[in-house]
């Protein structure tokens, strides 16, 4: 029972080839034959995104609901291995298998057909990070850490950061790194700019701005739109035509001591009004090319930036969705899902995609959560297809997703709020744990009617 077989509707995205290589290159081949070989455990690691709220043995029944008719007809009945078969399996195969695949596989898919994807030439790319909660265990809160708080009191859950390189026009994630909480942003975007490169234009916010991140992204021949903080200010040089200027940006400290040098840059200036009240925009960028990329036409392009927001949305919200988002109670495990989840991602973008491109209109026009339901429904018909047919399947599952249009999104800016009750409850504490009552025996007396 190879990957290819448990989840036949991702093949053409993740084939069996880049599984086999990852597995090899890791050293997580099986040594004996095992009812949960690694290529399936693979799967699973996958499907755990796609019934994010379902236990891991429903998940394994739902990667093998297609398979178990062909089964019952031979009188075959699969044994479902247990939780704790699944977790050891886990536990055996490891998650250098799952990043190393992830590696493989995750590359930007855009051409310069597509739509929303290219500006002047250039390929849309942004930075973004997020945090989430992991269980609260000890291997997890040692090595993941948890956030600060006041004094006296400690966070609920341990928190693992995730920041990623994201093609704008697709939602795809090309690059990926995970850390403890402990490590900002702003080091491990800097190390995620190996994923970019000549004929890109990079993106990020304020708070990953950094002269060190403006020199790497420069010495990997990207281009870059980033936003600044209020707190530095930049000596005009030359106003340009379009009311932009090009100054420099100063090297820190520490990068002065390496001798690095101050970088020319051009600054772009302007106004967004919200609420009444007109807020103050600025921009780096090392395009000086006002005729190409005049300052109006920059800045209204660094607000697709906003779309690396809505693949973590995506991410979060609508693909797992579990109030606490990792279940895995090891930081191996932990790691494992992560990118078992990305690569659950990848796999519906990459169809997203491929829809779009078939129909020529811009993959952001199609529902991702329409899609992830087609998604789960095409599993097991696909694995009763025979060879001959996945090509009529996959036709069948382009114009399904195809069907799963949605409006052009409106411009519209929404507060950042949340409506959420407070608990009647107490928070919960670590002394907490195992601290319940046991069940009272009760005794019964047998009355006597006189």
């Amino acid at each position: 029972m190879a990957f290819s077989q448990s989840v036949s509707s991702l093949g053409t995205i993740i084939p069996h080839d880049p599984i086999a290589q990852a597995i090899e290159q890791s050293q997580s081949q099986h040594q004996r034959k095992r009812s949960l070989p690694t290529d399936v455990v693979v799967a699973l690691l996958i499907g755990m995104s796609f019934w994010a709220t379902d236990s891991i043995v429903d998940v394994f029944k739902n990667l093998m609901a297609g398979l178990n008719g062909t089964w019952i007809r031979q009188l075959v009945r699969l044994k479902t291995p247990t939780s704790s078969s699944i977790s050891e399996a886990r536990q055996r195969v490891g998650p250098a298998v799952m990043t190393r695949l992830f590696e493989l596989v995750a590359r930007p898919m855009a051409t310069v057909k597509t739509k929303e994807a290219f500006l002047g030439g250039l390929r849309l790319m942004a930075i973004d990070g997020t945090v989430f909660d992991v269980p609260d265990t000890e291997t997890n809160s040692r090595v993941f850490g948890y956030p600060g708080t006041r004094k006296g009191t400690k966070a609920a859950f341990p928190k693992a950061r995730l920041v990623l390189l994201v093609e704008l026009g697709t939602h795809l994630i090309t690059d990926a790194l995970i850390s403890p909480y402990r490590i900002g942003e702003r080091v491990r975007a800097r190390k995620l700019l190996r994923g970019v490169g000549p004929g890109m234009l990079v993106m990020w916010d304020r708070g990953l701005h950094s002269f060190r991140m403006v020199l790497e992204a420069l010495k990997q021949k990207c281009h870059i739109l980033g936003r600044v903080p209020a707190n530095v200010k930049f000596e005009v040089v030359k106003i340009l035509p379009d009311g932009s200027y090009l100054s420099w940006i100063a090297p820190d400290r520490k990068s002065k001591k390496k001798g690095a040098t101050r970088k020319p840059v051009r600054v772009i200036e302007y106004v967004i009004e919200e609420n009444g009240v007109e807020q103050v925009y600025r921009l780096i960028t090392d395009l000086v090319d006002v005729d190409l990329f005049p300052a109006l036409l920059l800045a209204q392009e660094y607000h697709w930036r906003w779309e690396a927001e809505n693949t973590l949305d995506e991410m979060k919200t609508h693909l797992n969705g579990r109030k606490t988002l990792i279940r895995s109670n090891n930081p191996r495990e932990v790691i494992q899902e992560i990118y078992g989840w990305l690569l659950a991602h990848y796999c519906i973008r990459c169809l997203m995609f491929k829809a779009a491109e078939k129909a020529e209109i811009s993959p952001l026009r199609l529902g991702f959560t329409g899609t992830l339901r087609i998604m789960r429904r095409a599993v097991p018909l696909f694995q009763q297809a025979v060879p001959e047919e996945i090509n009529l399947f996959m036709s069948w599952l382009i114009a399904e997703i195809l069907d799963n249009q949605i409006p052009a999104r409106e411009g519209r800016i929404n507060p950042r709020v949340v409506k959420k009750s407070r608990s009647k409850f107490n928070a919960a504490k670590p002394y907490h744990r195992k601290q319940g009552t046991k069940l009272q025996q009760l005794t019964f007396k047998t009355v006597k009617v006189a």
